[in-house]
């Protein structure tokens, strides 16, 4: 054993991954952030089909995580972690080609462009991998801090790329162009990753040749490992699935994350429609979301070490329920920017607090229970934009309903609220029997 010299730390586990999934998850903004170019392209096309479009990449982005995640359970995250960014960068390439050599018949290709962005999406599966990648690293004690450091960053991507391809890569290289810079992006990224990218000491073990019980005892006396696999994905995904937790999380999440998701995409239309601004300013009003909800995370993450990952959730949902609220109420710009304001408190805040409470609820199969809640909770991000379009008559004139669609997340709010009260009273109950 002198000679089984393992490689990096919970610092270079945190920072490997973190950087995989900011990279992967920037595809959020795929589309949302040229939907003026969309719109033309596809003169007079149904408000839910060009939402449909712009959430194209959470389809892939949200069911991948389940089996991906669970893939970690056996081998660690750097396979499942470099897979998911070599296909995007296969979509974004295909992207690429499309807008410059077929941008002028753009409007011919709309399911062309529908597939290219559902595998451009894979990037933002890397979430869920990520999340577990980095549980394997830390201990119970530090569970929240990882998880708010890791998707508190990752998430600010999107928020970064509406500010980029609207204000700075558009004027100056033009759609194609940036598609281009963005490929080149994520190519050069996924190579890092490549290097720095590490799996947590027991499944370094494994792939020296280790068994199992013997890489448990090694990673866990030597290292500090507290966090172990189930031994198959069937195992860990079914154990997960079994527990009502698990389904009490991925409802919350659903609204939370994945509603930051699908606000991500559609806020660009909601603000160049509603309120005439420019693509440049909607990117910059979209960017403030989506960062200030990630912002967020990473200090709720600590929070949630500390008054537990239920007390954080619930408080933060209010806030949710606040903003959306604002929302919903909103007749002007200045309202508005409020309420995406409140709005990006509370759900960054839960979006942390739901990933303290996984290693937790279901210890044995976080990657399995993370890959049903990011993955099936995330694809919130495809439904509900197409749901609050629905709001929106065909013509797109009724501009009444951008604001009646925010009535979907006070729905969200309050049914998360309710879920999360119900895992409280049954958990004290338990503790008490």
């Amino acid at each position: 054993m002198n000679n089984m010299e393992l490689k990096g730390d919970s610092k270079q586990g945190l920072t490997g991954a973190t950087l995989g999934f900011f990279i992967g998850f920037a595809a959020v903004a795929l589309y949302g952030s040229t939907v003026t170019v969309f719109k033309q392209s596809f003169a007079g096309i149904n408000p839910i089909l060009l939402a449909l479009l712009v959430s194209a990449p959470s389809l892939s982005g949200s069911l991948l995580r389940i089996p991906f995640a669970a893939w970690v359970d056996t081998t660690g995250g750097r396979k499942p972690f470099l897979v998911l960014l070599v296909l995007s960068i296969i979509g974004m390439l295909g992207l690429y080609i499309v807008m410059a050599f077929f941008k002028e018949n753009l409007g011919q290709y709309y399911w062309l462009l529908f597939s290219l962005a559902i595998l451009s999406g894979c990037g933002i599966a890397t979430f869920s991998v990520g999340v577990s990648q980095t549980s394997y690293w830390f201990p119970q004690s530090k569970q929240g801090y990882a998880a708010g450091i890791y998707g508190g960053v990752g998430n600010i991507a999107p928020g970064i790329f509406m500010v980029i391809i609207p204000n700075i890569a558009l004027p100056l290289w033009g759609l194609s162009g940036s598609y281009l810079a963005w490929l080149i992006f994520l190519t050069i990224g996924t190579i890092i990753y490549f290097f720095i990218g590490q799996n947590a000491w027991y499944f370094q073990l494994l792939e020296k040749g280790v068994s199992k019980e013997e890489a448990r005892k090694i990673a866990a006396n030597k290292y500090g490992q507290e966090l172990f696999p189930n031994n198959k994905v069937s195992e860990s995904l079914g154990m997960s699935a079994k527990s009502w937790k698990t389904w009490a999380l991925v409802g919350i999440y659903f609204a939370t994350f994945g509603g930051f998701m699908a606000l991500t995409s559609w806020f660009p239309t909601y603000w160049t429609s509603l309120f005439k601004v420019s693509m440049k300013t909607a990117g910059l009003l979209t960017a403030l979301y989506s960062i200030v909800t990630s912002i967020t995370r990473i200090y709720a993450g600590k929070i949630a070490d500390k008054k537990g990952g239920e007390a954080t959730a619930l408080i933060s949902l209010s806030v949710m329920l606040i903003g959306a609220v604002f929302l919903t109420l909103s007749s002007s710009i200045a309202f508005s920017v409020t309420g995406i304001l409140i709005l990006a408190l509370g759900m960054g805040a839960t979006n942390a607090a739901v990933f303290k409470i996984v290693p937790k609820a279901v210890p044995h199969a976080v990657g399995g229970a993370s890959g049903w809640i990011g993955g099936i909770g995330a694809l919130g991000g495809f439904i509900i934009p197409p749901i609050m379009a629905s709001f929106i008559d065909n013509s797109g004139s009724n501009l009444t309903g951008y604001s009646n669609g925010f009535v979907v997340f006070i729905a969200l709010a309050i049914a998360a609220i309710i879920i999360l009260t119900v895992i409280n009273k049954v958990t004290k109950s338990s503790s008490k029997n």
